[in-house]
């Protein structure tokens, strides 16, 4: 099965930053999941910056993927910035804050350069 999803990622040592476009599958998991793994085992804890444009969630497979995952290595992300204009985008910053140690914001569009500056710091 093709996925719809377009992921872009761009490692800059400690930070990577990901652009998500479409629904996201299982198969968008397995392919970037293990670049992500490899970050942490480097660097230990690192920071992402998301940005979901004209991105439309996740199907059961890629969510289950993202529950397994989160629940193995979210407190080895330090910072998570969420770049997306829908109220959703903002609502999940929010969801998952109690849920980690890690430090969440949303940002809007408009905003890219002011959470690449937060998740550098």
């Amino acid at each position: 099965m093709n996925s719809t999803a377009h992921v872009d990622e761009e490692i800059h040592g400690k930070f990577l930053e990901v652009d998500l476009h479409g629904k996201l599958g299982r198969e968008d998991y397995e392919r970037f999941l293990p670049e992500i793994e490899k970050m942490i085992l480097q660097h230990g804890r690192i920071s992402v910056l998301v940005t979901m444009h004209d991105f439309h969630g996740w199907d059961a497979g890629a969510i289950w993927e993202d529950v397994k995952w989160n629940a193995k290595h979210f407190n080895q992300i330090a910072r998570l910035a969420i770049v997306g204009e829908k109220t959703w985008h903002s609502w999940m910053t929010r969801f998952c804050e109690p849920f980690t140690m890690t430090q969440v914001r949303h940002f809007t569009l408009e905003q890219l350069d002011a959470a690449r500056a937060w998740i550098n710091e």
